[in-house]
This record gives structure tokens, C-alpha cells and sequence, in this order.
């Protein structure tokens, strides 16, 4: 069975599981642990543990359990002063933690519990903190302060020297794709990018390396972004030509939501520039790759899902 192993944290890894867990594929899901917003902040100064939130989130995206318990997985405690928001899968996460020590021996349990299709590794076992440095010179410590600054982030570190997972070392080494998935590229896909021993790995690996383009740019992060923007800004973490393929939207945008996106939230649609990225050397795979639930724009994670094993079983020969 082919091996995938992929980047990224958030909504946006998420939304592709729940696509790749259909197809026949050993799919290893790597997930960055550096999140201090919401319940997941509030967890961790409690406990001082890594970041829960994307690591259950995530677990859950690949669960083939019924939908009642993916319902109580992602109840919130909303009414009560005390429980703060939580929400169920972040209390479970952080009392394995709190029980056994670490994510190597607490995450096979709720895997376990939730019937999980293929593996899911954090990052890091540490608990770090993500610093951006601006245009103007200024430190901001932390994911969400990071995320909500309004100064123009144009580089990222940890606040501590991290040790990657063994695990995700050895994954990459096994793996016959490697994706970078869609999400936050400044605070989701590259802090998986600031290890110099994983980046090594990577750039070694015979591995085709795929990345799933946004659909949408990010304020403070991505404002602007062409599609050949998102990859330098990659490459400029990974060396350049170390992306071999894009999966990136074709389809022109333009409804009240677009609308609404641009003015409320000042996100874009992210624009597919061919003749740059041919120029740049790189595969693209283009088509219409989103849909719209819950009045939100997402990744089609069937379709997108497919593109991946497509190109996995027929153009990478």
C-alpha cells in the first residue's frame, strides 16, 4: 500500500483526511503542536503540555466512528463559567497526557477509542512557542498573537530549539508522497518547515513533495499571495525546486460570500498564475476545488482527495 505523509494543522489537514481516509492509502498525518488560542491556550498553561487542539482535531477527521460520538467528541461546555469552552476532545487529550506523560503513549488510546484510519504523529513532543519577526523588526511570541497582528510577519522560529518526533523522521523516510497541505501557511504548514534535520529529510527523500495551495489568502499572513507565492514563501524554508507539484483552484469565485470574505475578513481568492508556475518548473494539477458548507468555503475533500491518489497511482511513475 502506497505511503502518504502529510504536513499541516487546523482545518485545512482536516478537511483532506476526511477525503484520503476513503481511498486505499497508509496515510500519516503530521500536526503542528505550537497553538496557544482558545481552549487549547488555556490547556496548556494549566498543564504545560504541547497544543491539543489541532492533534484532536485531527484524530477525529480520521475516525470511522459513528456520528453521535463525533458529536460528543466536539461538544462544548458553552454554559458553564468553570468548564471554559472546552471542548470534549481537548479534555480527553490533555488527561492521557496528564496520565501517561506524552503523545507517544497517549495517542494509540484515543486512536484506539475512536476508531482511527492510519496514523497521526505531533511535530514535537516540546512545548514551544511560535515567534514572528516583522517587517519593522518586532518579536510576537505565540500562534495566535501571531495570527491576529496587524504588522506584516516575514519570518518565523520557535522560542526554544525543538526535537522533532522520531517517528515523523522515520514516516518521511518511508513515504512515497509527501504533502503540504492547505491551512495557515505562516502558523499551520511551516513550523513543520524550522528543523533543520527535517528539513534534510525531506529534501533527501525520493518522495515526490505536493502542495495543496489555499483557496483563500490571509490577512497579515498571505494578503496578496499569487499561487507562486505560497511556494516561495515554502521554498524559502524548504530550498528552492523542493516542491514538485501543486493542487491549486481553477475556478473563478464570485458570489455575496466572495464579497463578504474581502470586506468583513479581507480574504481573497488565491489566484492560480500558470505562467509562473511553469516557469518555476512545477506540476499542477488544477480544477474546481472548493464547495461551500455551513456558508464557509472549504476543499472539496472528495475531489481533492482523489487528485491526490490519482496522481499517486498514474503520475508518479
Amino acid at each position: 500500500m502506497k505511503k502518504i505523509v502529510i504536513f499541516g494543522g487546523g482545518s485545512g489537514l482536516s478537511q483532506l483526511l476526511k477525503g484520503l481516509k476513503l481511498f486505499p492509502i497508509d496515510v500519516t498525518a503530521v500536526v503542528s503542536v505550537s497553538d496557544n488560542g482558545g481552549s487549547t491556550g488555556r490547556v496548556r498553561k494549566d498543564y504545560n503540555i504541547p497544543a491539543v487542539g489541532d492533534v484532536s482535531k485531527v484524530l477525529l477527521s480520521m475516525s470511522e466512528c459513528e456520528n453521535d460520538i463525533k458529536e460528543l467528541m466536539n461538544y462544548r461546555f458553552t454554559k458553564s463559567k468553570s468548564l471554559g469552552n472546552h471542548s470534549i476532545k481537548n479534555l480527553l487529550l490533555t488527561a492521557l497526557l496528564d496520565l501517561k506523560g506524552n503523545f507517544d503513549t497517549s495517542l494509540p488510546v484515543l486512536e484506539k477509542i475512536l476508531d482511527v484510519k492510519g496514523k497521526v504523529l505531533p511535530l514535537t513532543e516540546d512545548n514551544v512557542d511560535l515567534v514572528g519577526l516583522t517587517s519593522d523588526g518586532k518579536k510576537i511570541v505565540g500562534e495566535e498573537q501571531i495570527t491576529y497582528t496587524k504588522k506584516k510577519v516575514v519570518r518565523i522560529t520557535y522560542s526554544n530549539e525543538i526535537t522533532v518526533n522520531p517517528k515523523v523522521i522515520e514516516s518521511v523516510k518511508k513515504a512515497d508522497l509527501i504533502i503540504f497541505s492547505s491551512g495557515s501557511l505562516i502558523t499551520s504548514i511551516i513550523p513543520h518547515l524550522l528543523n533543520n534535520k527535517l528539513n534534510n529529510v525531506i529534501k533527501n527523500s525520493k518522495a515526490k513533495k505536493m502542495y495543496i495551495c489555499n483557496l483563500f489568502t490571509q490577512p497579515g499572513e498571505t494578503d496578496d499571495y499569487k499561487v507562486s507565492d505560497h511556494l516561495k514563501l515554502l521554498e524559502s524554508y524548504l530550498g528552492k525546486n523542493t516542491i514538485d507539484i501543486v493542487i491549486a483552484n481553477n475556478s473563478k469565485m464570485n458570489s455575496a460570500l466572495v464579497k463578504k470574505y474581502s470586506k468583513k475578513e479581507q480574504k481573497d481568492p488565491v489566484e492560480l498564475d500558470m505562467e509562473e508556475l511553469q516557469k518555476m518548473q512545477k506540476v499542477v494539477i488544477a480544477d474546481k476545488l472548493y464547495i461551500v458548507e455551513d456558508n464557509v468555503y472549504r476543499h472539496d475533500a472528495l475531489k481533492t482527495a482523489y487528485l491526490v491518489f490519482s496522481y499517486l497511482m498514474d503520475g508518479n511513475k
